[in-house]
């Protein structure tokens, strides 16, 4: 499976420190290569948003680059909030010196006048050192004369949207843009469908001022990439999915973990570094946050890459991976992914708010033994129109999570029908939705059953 690299060795205490391991390095040399070969030589490597998407990190510098007139920004999205999801927070209490000098160097290439790191309030520890390396790097000269704010944001699943990110940033509640970041990025002065113009600082005419938005592990990926070169990156991982991916393994398995991997890996191995099923129980499902169809057990080959996954009829995500055993009913399971995606929807789309409610809702009565065929129609109908004309992708993921439940375990479902369970019915699922893992010990968000649509707490 490979060294790691972004979390190898011990947990770097400060600036010396990872100065000592040769950090720098690549921003130093950055500064004497021109924007064009920096961006060609990411374009080499392969290298690939880590925050879900997996869009190619050179064409997405490159269209901010040369998106047209405005002012640049960069932003560093550290929102982590996908469920069965650790690795950003892992990255930055290992060593958030490599992030932020990725997000310095895309500071220079882009020509950004100011960056942003945004993520959770909730997240203290990750804030703290976050905002002790910002101050060290900023007076080690690394952003020069350019400002880095740290922006503490709300639990809200969609503060981690690229779109609502930036809302966010401007100080507003996290609620979608129409139109993505290199399109109408930060501060923007120019009047885009639904929103209204920006008085942000030094505003300019008409302006969209295109913006980056990069994860945290994509930035810490950029240092070693220009520093150890494209081919060294291309050795690592498979030829269209290559390097490493950091990836987080709860729920039923012996022991939680984050590990950094080769991509390619396969599934069943990456389960078996978290010690595999619990004793006297086998895996029945397994998901990758709740962007993306659910695998079953006779799918654990799958090659962790993005292509192979999409062939699987799920997706890599931000590799964050929920086991689930033989004692767990697929019924229940829909129901809490969809319940989850409903209450963080945030209303705007009325079909995305109302869908999901609607599938919810739904699910509730199968899952209690309640539910009648037209509880089945009802999911059906709903989960064909939930996407419409909606902002941002969470429509998307309940169509896909839910649909992919129902389609591997319809049998389940037909059970509830006739308001009969095979699983055991002492279990009881909460929100996969991490708040700590320490020692292998996973803390979940106990405050995540309680949230309503309206985003108030019971």
């Amino acid at each position: 499976m490979g060294a790691p690299v972004l979390l190898a060795g011990e947990p770097v205490a400060n600036l010396d420190a990872y100065l000592g391991r040769g950090g720098g390095r690549a921003l130093d040399a950055s500064r004497t290569a021109t924007a064009e070969d920096i961006i060609a030589t990411l374009t080499r490597s392969g290298l690939r948003g880590r925050g879900g998407g997996g869009f190619p990190a050179g064409r997405k510098w490159a269209g901010v680059r040369d998106a047209g007139p405005g002012r640049r920004f960069a932003v560093c999205n550290a929102a982590e909030g996908e469920p069965g999801t650790f690795k950003d927070r892992a990255l930055i209490r290992h060593n958030p010196y490599q992030t932020l000098e990725g997000l310095a160097i895309a500071v220079g290439v882009i020509g950004a006048e100011a960056a942003y790191v945004a993520t959770k309030a909730s997240y203290a520890r990750e804030a703290d050192r976050l905002r002790t390396a910002i101050e060290e790097t900023s007076a080690a000269g690394w952003f020069g004369t350019k400002a880095v704010t740290l922006v503490l944001g709300p639990d809200e699943y969609l503060f981690g949207e690229e779109k609502a990110l930036l809302e966010v940033i401007e100080g507003r509640d996290p609620l979608p843009r129409l139109f993505p970041p290199f399109e109408h990025g930060l501060f923007a002065t120019d009047i885009q469908t639904g929103w209204e113009s920006t008085d942000g600082p030094a505003r300019g005419p008409g302006q969209a001022n295109p913006t980056l938005v990069a994860n945290v592990e994509t930035l810490a990926n950029i240092p070693h990439i220009l520093s150890r070169g494209a081919d060294w990156f291309r050795s690592l991982g498979t030829e269209r999915s290559p390097g490493t991916i950091v990836a987080t393994v709860t729920g039923d398995v012996s022991s939680p973990l984050v590990v950094e991997v080769e991509l390619g890996t396969r599934l069943a191995d990456l389960l078996d570094l978290a010690g595999g099923p619990l004793p006297c129980r086998s895996i029945q499902a397994v998901i990758s946050g709740v962007a993306n169809g659910v695998l079953t057990a006779s799918m654990l080959d799958v090659a962790l890459d993005y292509e192979d996954m999409v062939a699987a009829g799920s997706g890599l995500g931000s590799a964050g991976f929920v086991v689930y055993d033989d004692t767990v009913c697929p019924v229940e399971l829909a129901r809490v992914l969809s319940r989850f995606l409903y209450v963080e929807s945030c209303g705007q789309c009325r079909s995305c708010k109302f869908g999901c409610g609607e599938i919810t809702r739904a699910l509730e009565a199968l899952n209690v033994g309640t539910g009648t065929e037209h509880d089945v129609e009802v999911i059906g109908a709903r989960l064909r129109s939930v996407t419409d004309q909606t902002r941002c992708y969470l429509a998307n993921e309940e169509q896909l999570v839910v649909s992919s439940i129902l389609e591997r375990f319809s049998e389940e479902f037909a059970l509830h029908l006739e308001g009969r369970c095979s699983h055991d019915p002492a279990r009881t699922l909460v929100t996969p939705k991490i708040t700590d893992i320490d020692g292998g010990v996973v803390a979940w968000d106990e405050h995540q059953v309680a949230k309503q649509p309206d985003w108030t707490y019971a």
